[in-house]
């Protein structure tokens, strides 16, 4: 099962399943000799192997399950361990097993029904047959829980059903159907005393068991045997299913207590379904729709094939006001009139809209929209008219045009958010702009071919028109101009899609290709190939996924949207781009595998741009620190005063937790000290206080070969008050010199002629001048080097102040101009 059919779909068995059950967790189904347990409807969590024949019975029992084949070999299994707990052989010319039942209350206890018509009760956890009952001679076909305690429905070969009180082992009533043997028996649990029981023949029938007699006959539920009926705990409700692949579901609401179809659940066209992409338990089916429902209750349910509304061909849904009425409606394959659904009721709506006094079976039903506000439907038809309707009420409320809003058949129909305009395409090759509210047509413009589809995002007013040139025209509906034309599909566009900002439009055509046009730029940024040619494309409206369908394919194909969780090149696809064909996707590993593989192409290709340092020598350009490094170098003695301790740090009663570290940005390890004398000295050596700075050597360094990089990446990785020690220690007071000092304002220079790290030189500067203004002075030295720097900083800041006015006039002109 590589195909999410109807949805979604479970992973296959390698063999048809003959047999299921289920319990609150797991489905049990069973093939050939082996079964298997699902999860959540989809993954197989558990196989049970042991059995040397077909698995024919099967019976959830807690944490433990039952199985039985054909040889009458029952095994008792751990769900969770998969090992045998029990094996029970039987002999298979005495008691051959053909029915299993766990009788309510009943604890750790089994009732086995067999063909030669006995049946046996067994305690399965002390491995003891309590109590053999001699049965009625005739084969036990079915085994079922009354809803009274120690009551049971035997059914039988004959076609006799037996309520049998097994406590007693005495029989309570007896039923016959003449339909062959019984296949499957339920009890109504909703306070009505009735039972259902199956036949070979596709008939069901109703007891009634205090009046002990036969009420209703329900003659042809399924065209072959029923091979199981249920009554839905606590409802009047049953579901039946056969052999014909139908799943019925029939509501028990007459005064007779006949049950009527309530919904099918066909594997067939014309049903309309949704698929949540979050979880499956949000999927829902609204059924099929019924051309006349009274007509089907009045005949029964013969042939309901031909009151059934065929496929649906383009549907429109909003949400704006769906708890009060219909918000979808839909058109269907050659019909004229349109069906509304409900999606919150899941059913089909109340109303068939369709124009009064047409009778022509020529004209059919083409495009369709609901209004934003969920009031209005507009339809457009083969005929050329264009209708609008109440949703509420299903009235007629006017027509675009006289006869017709278009001379060809209309093949789009959109209206905007706020219901002003309303625009149509008709096969002709004319688009029409009306306005809404007086039907009064206010412009229209002609296309180079005939459209094959129209498709409006409301919030951008952006409008894609699809033609059978194979082109795509995009239009703004605000000034009615083309602003877009994509050419390059080899095939009939079958469908279109915007992202939901609107900034993507997303094709499909025949050509067996998905595209998507990035409309800002005009440009083609992704295109892929797939082996079945794309019918339907969609996107949800968080953008996170691209729903497909394809030519001969059931399911609805999910696609990731890679660029939310990863980097990709929006670039325009080269004009010899050649797409790849990319597999459908599936629910086989082995897939997923191939898929990641073709993913890693296309970031080959993809350039990465790394940023230089500069991108200009003439430029001034700022360093990548944050601001915190530099900003408050002038008032680090503020900073201090604020963050000064109220008390002294109290000392540590034991060893430090934490391993020391050299304080610093950047976090090191001190080293232990190594005291192998005893004698040392406590007297401190100044000298080792006195060491230079390794900034210090690198300017006296810069002094001899001009190089002055490595300083400054030095006081890059300071924080500012290791700044403000390392500057405040060049002066000849702190273990300096003047040499040190005409060395770092040499520093400054060069960092201002190359333009880079701008702010940080300002920045190490005003905190330089500020520590040593009272040296500066008396020093000739530095004196002469302050002046150079002087006209430097000059001439930078009168070339950066022009830039700066030039720039603010034209914002103000901007901000201030009537343009």
């Amino acid at each position: 099962g590589n195909e999410m059919e109807k949805g979604d779909k479970s992973n296959s068995l390698p063999q048809d399943i003959c047999c299921m059950a289920a319990d609150g967790r797991l489905v049990f189904a069973a093939y050939g000799n082996v079964f298997s347990a699902f999860a959540r409807n989809k993954e197989v969590v558990h196989t049970f192997k042991g059995h040397k024949a077909e698995i024919h019975l099967l019976q959830p029992f807690g944490d433990h399950v039952i199985s039985v084949d054909t040889d009458s070999v029952l095994i008792i299994w751990h769900i969770y361990s998969e090992e045998e707990y029990l094996q029970l052989p039987f002999d298979k010319s005495v008691f051959k097993i053909s029915a299993i039942l766990h009788p309510s209350t009943y604890l750790n206890k089994i009732l086995l029904g067999s063909e030669q018509g006995s049946l046996q009760l067994w305690n399965v956890k002390s491995n003891k047959l309590l109590y053999t009952f001699a049965g009625w001679k005739v084969g036990v076909t079915a085994l079922q829980q009354a809803p009274a305690v120690d009551v049971v429905a035997v059914g039988l070969m004959s076609g006799q059903v037996i309520i049998h009180n097994i406590k007693f082992d005495e029989t309570l009533m007896k039923f016959r159907q003449d339909w062959g043997p019984i296949t499957s028996i339920s009890f109504r649990t909703d306070g009505h005393p009735v039972m259902a029981a199956g036949s070979p023949c596709g008939h069901i029938g109703l007891w009634d068991l205090e009046d002990k007699k036969l009420i209703n006959q329900m003659r042809n539920a399924h065209s072959t045997a029923i091979a199981g009926l249920t009554f839905l705990h606590r409802e009047p409700l049953l579901v039946t299913n056969g052999a014909d692949n139908a799943l019925r579901i029939w509501i028990f609401d007459g005064p007779a207590g006949e049950g009527r179809a309530s919904e099918f659940l066909l594997c067939q066209d014309g049903t309309l379904q949704s698929f949540s992409t979050v979880h499956e338990k949000f999927n829902k089916s609204l059924g099929h729709g019924l051309i006349n429902k009274k007509r089907v209750k009045r005949k029964g349910l013969q042939n309901t094939m031909s009151v059934r509304l065929p496929p649906v061909t383009e549907f429109a849904a909003e949400e704006a006001r769906e708890s009060d009425w219909d918000g979808i409606v839909a058109c269907h394959q050659g019909k004229l009139s349109c069906s509304t659904w409900n999606y919150q009721r899941s059913t089909i709506g109340a109303h068939f809209l369709r124009p009064a006094g047409l009778k022509t079976d020529s004209t059919t039903a083409t495009a369709v929209d609901i209004t934003s506000c969920g009031n209005f439907a507009v339809i457009g038809l083969s005929s050329g008219a264009v209708d609008v309707y109440n949703m509420q009420s299903g009235i007629h409320r006017g027509s675009f045009g006289r006869d017709q809003a278009h001379k060809g058949s209309v093949r789009g129909v959109a209206v905007d958010g706020l219901n002003q305009l309303t625009i149509t395409a008709g096969s002709e090759g004319v688009l029409k702009f009306w306005n809404f509210k007086n039907k009064v047509l206010i412009h229209s413009v002609s296309l180079d071919s005939s459209p094959n589809l129209m498709l409006l995002h409301r919030d951008s007013g952006i409008l894609g028109l699809a033609l059978d040139d194979f082109s795509i025209s995009v239009l703004d509906i605000e000034t009615r101009k083309i602003v877009r034309e994509f050419s390059g599909h080899q095939g009939q566009i079958n469908d279109m899609t915007f992202s939901p900002d609107g900034r993507w439009l997303i094709s499909a055509s025949m050509d067996c290709s998905i595209r998507t046009w990035d409309l800002p730029s005009g440009c083609l940024i992704d295109s892929f190939l797939l082996d079945s040619a794309p019918l339907n494309v969609t996107m949800s409206p968080t953008g996170d996924f691209l729903a497909t369908s394809h030519v001969d394919h059931l399911g609805v194909y999910l696609w990731s949207n890679i660029s939310l969780y990863s980097v990709v090149s929006l670039r325009p696809l080269p004009t010899d781009y050649v797409p790849s064909v990319v597999m459908l996707p599936g629910t086989c590993q082995t897939q997923d595998v191939e898929l990641s593989e073709e993913t890693v192409e296309p970031s080959e290709e993809m350039i990465e741009y790394d940023s230089p340092e500069q991108l200009n020598e003439q430029l001034v350009t700022l360093s990548l620190l944050p601001e915190s490094r530099w900003k408050n170098l002038l008032n680090l003695d503020v900073i201090k005063k604020k963050n000064k301790p109220k008390e002294p740090p109290k000392v540590p009663k034991s060893a430090p937790f934490f391993i020391p570290t050299i304080p610093g940005l950047v976090p090191r390890y001190a080293a232990p000290e190594q005291n192998n004398d005893p004698q040392q000295s406590k007297v401190v050596n100044l000298g080792i206080l006195a060491q230079k700075s390794d900034f210090c050597l690198k300017l006296e360094e810069g002094l001899v070969n001009n190089k002055y990089e490595a300083a400054v990446n030095l006081l890059k990785e300071l924080g500012p008050s290791g700044i403000e020690t390392e500057l405040r220690s060049l002066s000849p007071d702190c273990g300096g010199s003047v040499g040190i000092m005409k060395s770092f304002l040499k520093m400054i220079g060069t960092m201002l002629d190359r333009k880079r790290d701008f702010e940080l030189a300002q920045a190490y500067l005003a905190l330089f001048l500020k520590l040593h203004l009272k040296t500066l002075p008396s020093e000739p030295v530095l004196l002469e080097e302050m002046t150079k720097l002087s006209s430097q900083l000059e001439e930078n800041w009168i070339h950066l102040q022009l830039l700066f006015n030039q720039s603010l006039c034209v914002l103000n002109y901007i901000k201030s101009a009537l343009l």
